[in-house]
């Protein structure tokens, strides 16, 4: 018996692929979209739905506050307040729409946690700062340090930063600008920090005198000892002592303590280097006593001379 041709269907009748309707667009395919997944589209208006609405309380909250108040340094803290709250309630409201798939509250609070610390990560780095001062202590109230460009004595630590009152900057040998300055915590992770009087307070100080070739050097030398011993740090025993102290924290040694004065040769003269142990908060100080009796005993000695950049013409008449 023979089959009938309209029965028969051959195997590229079977693969041939259905031709789209004529007419077919995005807004057609985004349509179908929402009528295939109800779900996707009731999360969508009620996400907006939630945004808006809390856009519009922000803005009736500060309607009614520049109606109250008219000063700007507050509406500057509203503004931020009111964005602050209006921000995490879309988080809590929003995101669990979004993630009623995922699983249970936990994991949620889990992604909000990490949300949360990638864009409070400076405030989280300051606070781990902070905690590294309470354990470490690399400095403590009034010790006097540097981090970065920012030198000073440490007046107050909290939980984000640490305050410094500011020396040097335009002031010059170290003392006091009456500035003060806040510094962020993180800092001591990225930054070098120098203290000044924690475990070891003395610092060196160095000094330079410069004479004229034709002054009696070995004179000169012998009074620059003498006052630098006189202005010095305080005894040998002191000094020791303190370096002994630091000794069983860190390695620290100085073989020679006692002052020194070093000779080199310049363009213009003699230099005469005195250096010596100081107080950090004294090397201004010191400096000015140094200054005061070196030029007390070059005015009465007609062998030293103090020296400064000069120039000699010689005229050939020959020429």
């Amino acid at each position: 018996m023979s089959v009938p041709p309209a029965t028969l269907l051959t195997p590229m009748a079977q693969a041939q692929p259905t031709p789209a309707p004529s007419g077919f667009s995005f807004t057609d395919l985004l349509s179908g979209t929402f009528t295939s997944a109800p779900d996707l589209q009731r999360k969508i208006l009620l996400s907006v739905g939630l945004l808006v609405g809390l856009w519009i309380l922000r803005r009736v909250a500060m309607r009614v506050v520049r109606k109250q108040i008219s000063e700007p340094r507050a509406l500057y803290h509203w503004g931020k307040a009111t964005s602050y709250v209006a921000t995490v309630a879309a988080v809590l409201l929003v995101g669990p729409i979004w993630l009623e798939g995922v699983g249970s509250v936990g994991t949620f609070l889990g992604l909000l946690t990490a949300g949360v610390a990638i864009a409070l990560k400076e405030p989280l780095a300051d606070l781990a700062g902070w905690g590294f001062i309470l354990w470490r202590k690399p400095f403590q109230l009034g010790d006097r340090v540097q981090i970065g460009d920012v030198s000073g004595d440490v007046v107050d630590i909290r939980l984000f930063e640490f305050t410094v009152l500011e020396i040097g900057n335009w002031v010059d040998a170290d003392q006091s600008t009456g500035r003060v300055v806040h510094v962020p915590n993180a800092r001591l992770f990225s930054q070098p920090l120098a203290n000044s009087t924690q475990h070891f307070p003395y610092i060196w100080h160095e000094i330079p005198v410069l004479i004229t070739f034709e002054s009696n050097v070995e004179k000169a030398r012998s009074l620059i000892e003498s006052v630098v011993n006189e202005v010095g740090a305080s005894s040998e025993y002191e000094v020791r002592e303190a370096m002994r102290r630091a000794s069983e924290r860190f390695l620290i040694f100085y073989k020679n303590i006692s002052p020194i004065v070093y000779l080199t040769v310049q363009d213009s003269g003699v230099l005469l280097t005195a250096r010596y142990l100081c107080n950090p908060r004294a090397r201004r100080g010191t400096t000015e006593e140094f200054w005061t009796r070196i030029l007390e005993g070059f005015a009465v000695d007609p062998e030293l001379d103090l020296a400064y950049p000069t120039y000699r013409i010689i005229k050939d008449d020959g020429a």
